[in-house]
């Protein structure tokens, strides 16, 4: 997609960035110092993966490095709150999931509007969730899985890491008609060890976390949540068709930038991820980890955000989404 100047510029004046402030802020002049990217979750996840790829790309196109900065804590409030109180000068950004949306509605309270105040750069990322369990748990596929929990309500624990992965699992029970208990993580990183470990039987994260696990079978995938197979995992079931009816559910990686951050500057940076996620090797490699690499920038960027704002917004009044904290 190319980057229609003038609509970005506008998209970003009608989120309240500062005019005065934009002016002054040319964009030929940014950056001269390292860029901090935020992930508000642990290392070794999906995120934290992805940015560290997407970064390394950034930097020959901007010209200055990108530290990426792990902040976890909250579900991913802790980092995400750290930006959006950093100064509006180009020189801090966060990468989240959906959840960075979600939480506003799974948690009793959050100290900032996940859609207003931040400056959306650019949704980077839509993949697939999958359920994945330990490589010697007995069940082969969800039906096996589904039996034994109505068999032993509750017994059986599920892993997550933030809300986006808390309602997947959360909604997969429900639609499936059973009883399991939820263990909530920091990160991805801590989760896939203990499920190698055993001291998880099942867990809900997605294909940048867990392809590297696979192949020796100390995880295996029972099934993906998109409404079609994933190309990385062709033979694995999508959940809807393995016996869960109406069982749909699509993650997404966005990029932020503080309140009032200069037009010019989330411009430039929304143009070099274009540029870089159209980079064939980039590409390849992203796609390789399970992301599906369609960027959306500016005023579409910020719609896709009020819009799925929107979309949880009643999905909590239609009382989906577990709140806790």
């Amino acid at each position: 997609m190319t980057i229609q100047r003038r609509a970005l510029l506008a998209g970003a004046a009608g989120l309240g960035l500062a005019p005065a402030a934009a002016t002054r802020a040319r964009a030929e002049t940014w950056p001269s110092r390292p860029i901090r990217v935020v992930v508000p979750y642990s290392p070794g996840g999906g995120t934290d993966i992805f940015t560290r790829a997407l970064a390394e790309s950034l930097r020959a196109r901007l010209g200055e490095t990108l530290v990426v900065e792990n902040r976890a804590g909250a579900n991913g409030v802790v980092g995400a709150e750290m930006v959006k109180n950093s100064p509006p000068d180009g020189y801090t950004f966060a990468v989240c999931t959906g959840a960075h949306v979600v939480n506003r509605y799974a948690m009793r309270s959050i100290p900032f509007h996940p859609v207003h105040d931040f400056t959306p750069i650019a949704l980077l990322s839509s993949f697939a969730l999958l359920i994945a369990v330990h490589g010697g748990a007995p069940w082969r596929d969800i039906a096996a899985l589904v039996r034994d929990a109505k068999a032993r309500p509750g017994a059986i624990s599920y892993g997550t890491t933030e809300a986006a992965t808390s309602f997947a699992g959360g909604d997969f029970a429900r639609k499936a008609g059973i009883g399991m208990t939820e263990i909530p993580y920091r990160g991805s990183g801590p989760m896939l060890n203990d499920l190698i470990a055993g001291h998880l039987p099942t867990c809900w994260t997605s294909t940048v976390s867990v392809l590297p696990y696979i192949q020796d079978e100390r995880i295996r995938v029972l099934g993906v949540t998109s409404a079609e197979r994933s190309p990385l995992l062709p033979g694995v079931p999508t959940i809807a068709e393995a016996g869960v009816p109406g069982y749909e559910f699509t993650a997404w990686y966005g990029m932020y930038g503080p309140p009032n951050l200069p037009a010019p500057i989330a411009l430039r940076m929304a143009t070099a991820i274009e540029e870089s996620l159209q980079e064939p090797a980039l590409r390849r490699k992203l796609q390789e980890l399970g992301a599906d690499v369609k960027p959306v920038t500016g005023d579409r960027f910020a719609d896709f955000l009020r819009r799925d704002d929107a979309r949880w917004a009643q999905a909590a009044r239609d009382g989906l989404i577990n709140v806790s904290q």
